[in-house]
């Protein structure tokens, strides 16, 4: 039976997916220009696991009944988008990350943020500019969201 986020998992389910998102996973911060929101942008977390063999990744899937795995040209990946679950996969993984806590934090931070100003959007994109600095990957084609928002 497959268990929708926000019910109860076993520790050791938590644990497995927190020492994956640790060793093989990223948290990520996007800005986006986004026409239909009020100040031209909207703000997102997502969450990926990488995996040379998508059978790895069912689990979650499975587990989660979230996101959806993604071929690549070598690996595939596990992606949740919604931040909702984002939110709830954070605080799951929160308890038994030993690698990615200051990621957590930052995230949970940026999902928590009500996107009330123009200012609040510019601290948000900051906050999404130091989440991506943690992903090592990332380095070479990052976007400074800092300088989108004027």
């Amino acid at each position: 039976m497959a268990n929708p986020v926000g019910k109860k998992y076993p520790e050791a389910s938590k644990a497995y997916f927190a020492g994956f998102l640790d060793a093989d996973g990223a948290i990520m911060a996007t800005i986006e220009k986004h026409k239909e929101k009020k100040y031209g942008f909207r703000v997102r977390v997502i969450l990926k696991i990488t995996q040379k063999n998508e059978e790895h990744l069912r689990w979650f899937l499975k587990t989660f009944s979230v996101g959806s795995i993604v071929k690549n040209a070598s690996t595939y990946d596990w992606k949740v988008r919604n931040q909702e679950d984002v939110y709830e996969l954070l605080q799951i993984a929160e308890k038994y990350s030993k690698v990615k806590c200051k990621q957590i934090k930052i995230a949970k931070k940026i999902l928590r943020t009500d996107l009330s100003s123009k200012k609040v959007l510019k601290h948000l994109a900051v906050l999404a500019d130091t989440l991506s600095k943690f992903n090592v990957r990332s380095a070479n084609r990052r976007t400074n969201y800092a300088s989108m928002i004027k």
